[in-house]
């Protein structure tokens, strides 16, 4: 009766961490994740926090060390295969509204609002229904199917002098996981 409980008390709170919406996913930037790779010896992180509920996509990044000073600074999608590969710009061009350009290290914390057209590149959004709704829908699939990165691109690499790929948050990955085991407890306790 007692594991009873624990698995009921731990799918109470995961379903109700799960109903909020919040997927998380994070990517390490440095050069070899370029592509092409280079040896940039520059190095950032960025974390993207999605709220389905209110349809909001928060993006952080700090980076260091950069070879020339920044010009740009967006979210790719959809590349063909997970984690490889190159993709056109899904997030405004050249940059997010108020990354810090011009330098060769900083951080940035924004919250972009995925239901206007101004959080997105406008042939984006065309090439996806031609509606916030469309574009909003395969950025998020793409997402967690491995398929956007996040890129510095620099004077020194006008093509990117950073990037990496955007994957689950270790905590997104553990909140899942123990969902999918308290389900698996509950089920056996029948």
């Amino acid at each position: 009766m007692k594991i009873l409980n624990i698995a009921m008390l731990g799918a109470f709170v995961l379903g109700q961490a799960a109903s909020a919406g919040i997927i998380g996913y994070e990517a390490i930037l440095n050069g070899p994740s370029e592509s092409p790779a280079n040896a940039s010896p520059g190095t950032g992180f960025a974390e993207i926090t999605i709220d389905t509920i209110l349809q909001t996509m928060r993006v952080q990044v700090s980076f260091s060390g950069l070879l020339g000073p920044d010009t740009a600074s967006h979210i790719h999608c959809c590349t063909v295969s997970p984690g490889v590969g190159t993709a056109g710009v899904a997030t405004t061009v050249p940059y997010f509204a108020g990354f810090p350009i011009g330098v060769t290290s900083g951080t940035y914390d924004n919250t972009l609002d995925l239901t206007l057209a101004s959080s997105y590149n406008s042939s984006f959004e065309t090439a996806n229904g031609g509606t916030t709704a469309g574009a909003e829908a395969a950025l998020l699939a793409a997402m967690a199917a491995g398929d956007t990165y996040l890129n510095i691109h620099t004077n020194s690499f006008p093509g990117g002098e950073i990037r990496g790929f955007l994957v689950p948050e270790p905590a997104t990955l553990l909140m899942a996981g123990a969902a999918l085991a308290g389900l698996a407890i509950l089920r056996r306790c029948r």
